[in-house]
């Protein structure tokens, strides 16, 4: 049976379009499509851009016919997250207030994305201040997890996962400051890469001010992807240089080859949180598959996680404290104070001397891992120790963060570090709640993305992509 053109995934659907198979107005129309069947259930686009992705999806046909180049994601419909500018459109964050913040710009990942010929079918939700692992807001509503209303859909980039795993584009921009691609990639079964630091041009037209030093250091973009080949081939066209960040590093996308066989660290560390059956397989569904690939697998003591992450939490939290606190109190709704309250109950931020000190131990932190993963240039970590949470976990109380963002420490410290780190489901769980994906963490040695990537695909092949899990059981 020919599958529905919404179920294509990028590379077929670049492939098929660039040799005019089909052409982009076909798939942009099926994915639009499909767009109107399921967000009314998922409410994860919140900014439907069918109009506009029909005419540039019938431009780059004209083009196609004219003979002019096409990009690698010529027709491959996409959708933007509504945290970043995307000309035209509101910037909202989620918030409220925001609401009308028109952006007079793309941002470099946007402009990137147009680039390479992609087509923008929608724009994605967020939370408040783009600042949970939950996805809801009081502008947009909450977002949905396609497996079902007993799993949250993760956060910050939820809209992007749910969309892009029911079929609602095949390929979901996001960022991530401290787990807003993988915990949304988790939440889904979706796959992943967040790059490290200086990989992706950053900067939002819309911005009225520089972002603190440790935002500008920690918070990446990226996308979110149902199948990991997916992001070799659009990864590449992402990473290119944009003028606009001055500190963007233009590297290609494929370093050297690794020395064969690659060596892989593995570890089930998971500190002061206990580690769930289902968490512990998936780990070793992973290892076994990195091994059947050839690699090298090896068990580890890795650096002290929970140290460096707390600290590069606690340090995060410090200059959001100071240069988002104001607008937090002035325009967040109750939830999100209540939640920033607790944030920085259970993470105390560090301040003045304290903080300072802190940003200068990242180095030693970095270094640490720098040595490790000259040895191991990949290293298999969990993500969460857990299963993922329910809708709204954080927002009850001390064990409802701690449980969302305290047993989260193999995130948020990667983006201390500034190290690339993948998200890949390796089991699916069928639990008294309900169904849904397990993922692992990849982590990689600073500018191999590449290498997360290919361990993705390894894996993959071995136990298939779960998005044709979900959709067996919701087709």
């Amino acid at each position: 049976m020919t599958k529905p053109l919404w179920q294509l995934d990028a590379v077929e659907i670049s492939a098929r379009t660039r040799s005019a198979e089909l052409t982009a107005a076909e798939v942009t129309a099926a994915a639009i499509t499909r767009m109107h069947d399921q967000n009314p259930a998922l409410n994860a686009v919140v900014e439907d851009l069918s109009d506009e992705a029909m005419g540039r999806a019938r431009a780059l046909d004209a083009d196609l016919a004219s003979g002019k180049p096409t990009g690698p994601l010529h027709g491959v419909p996409v959708t933007i997250k509504v945290n970043v500018d995307q000309k035209g459109h509101a910037t909202t964050n989620g918030v409220t207030a925001f609401a009308n913040e028109i952006a007079p710009d793309d941002a470099p990942v946007v402009a990137n994305l147009l680039r390479a010929g992609a087509v923008v079918i929608g724009r994605t939700n967020t939370p408040e201040f783009s600042f949970r692992a939950d996805t809801d807001n009081p502008l947009h509503g909450r977002t949905n997890n396609p497996w079902g209303d007993h799993v949250s859909p993760g956060g910050s980039s939820g809209g992007a996962a749910s969309a892009v795993m029911v079929g609602i584009g095949a390929l979901g921009h996001g960022n991530d400051i401290g787990g807003s691609l993988r915990f949304p990639a988790a939440a889904t079964g979706a796959v992943t890469v967040k790059p490290g630091l200086g990989r992706v041009a950053a900067w939002n037209p819309s911005q009225k001010s520089e972002r603190g030093m440790l935002a500008q250091s920690m918070s990446v973009q990226g996308l979110i992807a149902r199948s990991a080949a997916d992001l070799h081939l659009s990864m590449p066209a992402v990473i290119a240089p944009d003028a606009r960040d001055p500190f963007h590093v233009p590297l290609p996308w494929r370093g050297a080859p690794p020395d064969a066989p690659v060596r892989v660290g593995f570890t089930k560390e998971t500190y002061a949180f206990d580690l769930h059956p289902e968490v512990a397989e998936a780990l070793d569904t992973a290892r076994e598959a990195l091994v059947d690939a050839g690699h090298v697998v090896e068990e580890i003591t890795p650096p002290d996680i929970q140290e460096s992450g707390l600290a590069g939490y606690r340090a995060l939290l410090g200059e959001v404290k100071v240069l988002m606190g104001p607008d937090i109190r002035a325009y967040g709704s109750p939830t999100i104070q209540a939640i920033f309250d607790e944030y920085f109950e259970q993470f105390p931020p560090y301040e003045g001397e304290e903080l300072l000190r802190m940003m200068a131990q990242r180095s030693h932190y970095a270094r640490e891992w720098s040595l490790l993963l000259d040895r191991y240039p990949l290293v298999i970590t969990p993500f969460l120790p857990q299963p993922f949470f329910a809708p709204d976990r954080d927002t009850e109380g001390g064990d409802g963060v701690r449980e969302v963002l305290g047993s989260a420490l193999w995130s948020y410290a990667m983006n201390f570090m500034g190290l690339p780190a993948g998200s890949v489901p390796t089991r699916l769980a069928d639990l008294p709640q309900g169904p849904q994906p397990i993922n692992i963490q990849i982590v990689a040695q600073r500018w191999r993305e590449d290498l997360v990537v290919d361990a993705c695909v390894a894996i993959e092949e071995r136990v298939g992509r779960m998005c044709d899990k979900l959709w067996a059981r919701t087709e």
